[in-house]
């Protein structure tokens, strides 16, 4: 994206990071922001900003081990669930579908579409924390889907949506126009 914060691009006068509150915030209870950056970037964002936990710079694993380590000192949740900002139109009902996909209250749940799972969204049951803590720390893998595969772990396949992917994520400016476009055309 040319050294642009994709949080920050805006399709129809909204910022991907708020858009992606929007959506989420509904399905959840407390909602934290993992980002690796510096939180004023962020600007007037309402929920908290979490850094990546340490081993910080080990990509979206260790945002994941910050929201698990957040959640737990925060509330009385079981779980977590995650969402990407640069997929615009991640579904409204991810959080319901993804908790009816569980087979299992230890089991991880990813979301899918067009049979392939999205890492980054997904339904992480705190008692993960440590796990994925001892993963992080023994220098194994930083792919999400090899964590997720050494794990008790299912996905939910999400249809698409007017023949858009719900996990269209924008990558290039390419993307971004695309996806601006249909956001106009949902309007």
């Amino acid at each position: 994206m040319g050294g642009r914060d994709k949080f920050l691009l805006e399709i129809c006068g909204q910022r991907l990071i708020d858009r992606a509150i929007d959506r989420l915030e509904p399905q959840v209870g407390p909602l934290a922001i993992s980002a690796n950056c510096e939180p004023s970037r962020l600007g007037d964002t309402r929920p908290p900003v979490l850094p990546d936990a340490e081993p910080a710079g080990r990509g979206p694993l260790a945002g994941i081990l910050a929201g698990l380590t957040w959640a737990r000192a925060q509330t009385t949740a079981s779980h977590i669930v995650t969402a990407a900002t640069d997929a615009p139109f991640f579904p409204t009902n991810l959080v319901s579908r993804l908790l009816a996909s569980a087979r299992t209250s230890d089991q991880i749940v990813l979301a899918a579409s067009r049979s392939r799972r999205h890492p980054v969204f997904g339904l992480w049951p705190l008692a993960e924390c440590e796990p994925l803590g001892r993963w992080l720390q023994s220098g194994a893998s930083l792919k999400v889907t090899d964590y997720v595969d050494s794990r008790s772990n299912t996905s939910c396949e999400f249809l698409d949506e007017a023949g858009i992917d719900p996990f269209f994520n924008v990558n290039t400016p390419a993307d971004f126009d695309e996806a601006k476009r249909m956001a106009a055309a949902r309007q």
